[in-house]
């Protein structure tokens, strides 16, 4: 992924910070989208999706540790990365962080050539692991996520848009329990949905093409997949 492909927002309530981060980020070559406080971080979040959120911790409204926590909730944000940049330094703070989600701490004050340094690293990690997930093995099923294709004890099949994107889903955490209303969220987003019949429809499809033991039914919670 390019620099210009990547969205980073940086959150701080000290508009110098905003500014200077801001505008050597840009430099780079980054694009960079601002917020004042923790609610209105976790609104673009939402909208924008950043592969990179940097945060401080003492913010008005909701501060960075229990907005670090939100973000780490919101399902299609789980692989954003995020660092705490700050110029609380003791060990308990950084700890919060780090429980909270937090992928890095930088400690304020900082030299921009080397705040760049340290957002590149970051970065790498992202792309390395977004190039890692866009092919994911689970037993003897590949799925390719860049080509839209499913390999199933070496025989390819080929699967309608939703029902690839929800096994996708399923597949990422083998054993987990996807609630009806996180597949909804994350597989159909905004778009209209009839209702629940939805996703049992397109789980009886796949359990036709992919195997019926692959996916179990939690009665009143949702779906899982099992090797």
């Amino acid at each position: 992924m390019k620099k210009n492909n990547i969205t980073i927002l940086l959150v701080d309530d000290e508009p110098d910070i905003l500014e200077i981060v801001g505008y050597n980020l840009s430099a780079e070559g980054y694009n960079v989208i601002t917020a004042e406080n923790g609610l209105e971080a976790l609104k673009i979040a939402k909208k924008k999706k950043p592969q990179l959120i940097i945060l401080d911790v003492m913010m008005p409204e909701m501060d960075g540790i229990e907005t670090c926590e939100q973000i780490r909730k919101i399902p299609e944000l789980e692989d954003t990365m995020i660092t705490f940049l700050t110029a609380r330094g003791e060990d308990y703070s950084q700890m919060a962080g780090f429980d909270a989600g937090a992928d890095d701490y930088i400690t304020k004050p900082i030299k921009p050539k080397v705040l760049v340094s340290k957002v590149n690293a970051l970065l790498r990690r992202f792309r390395e692991n977004e190039t890692a997930s866009n092919i994911l093995q689970v037993g003897n099923l590949i799925i390719n996520r860049d080509e839209y294709k499913i390999i199933n004890n070496d025989e390819e099949i080929i699967l309608p848009r939703k029902e690839f994107e929800l096994l996708s889903l399923l597949a990422s955490k083998p054993g987990k329990v996807f609630k009806r209303e996180e597949i909804l969220d994350s597989v159909w987003g905004n778009e209209v949905v009839v209702g629940g019949r939805t996703i049992d429809v397109h789980i009886r499809k796949l359990r036709e093409k992919i195997g019926d033991d692959s996916f179990k039914t939690v009665k009143g919670v949702g779906y899982k997949f099992v090797i």
